[in-house]
């Protein structure tokens, strides 16, 4: 299954449009996430266990995706877009 971000593949001729897969993932984290996390932004760096379950939450949803297109009986999910909020009493502004 050909999985892109772009709307036309070089490779293969889009014959036919079969319908749109979504996939939408929520993905929690832990206390002690959060806190770690609280530091890294205060002295700065990367968290590397909110990567991890960035990462996790992609790949749940590009497989969902694929899942709906092979049912579909389609060669290829074309034009992903992915977007990554924030949810919870510490998201609002």
């Amino acid at each position: 299954m050909i999985v892109t971000t772009t709307n036309t593949l070089d490779t293969h001729e889009i014959k036919q449009y079969l319908g749109i897969v979504t996939s939408e993932t929520i993905i929690g984290a832990n206390l002690f996430k959060d806190i770690f996390a609280g530091i890294r932004n205060i002295v700065g760096g990367r968290s590397g266990s909110y990567e991890k379950v960035l990462r996790e939450a992609k790949d749940i949803a590009l497989k969902e995706m694929e899942d709906q297109a092979m049912r579909l009986e389609a060669d290829a999910v074309i034009g992903v877009d992915l977007d990554y909020e924030t949810v919870g009493s510490s998201a609002a502004c």
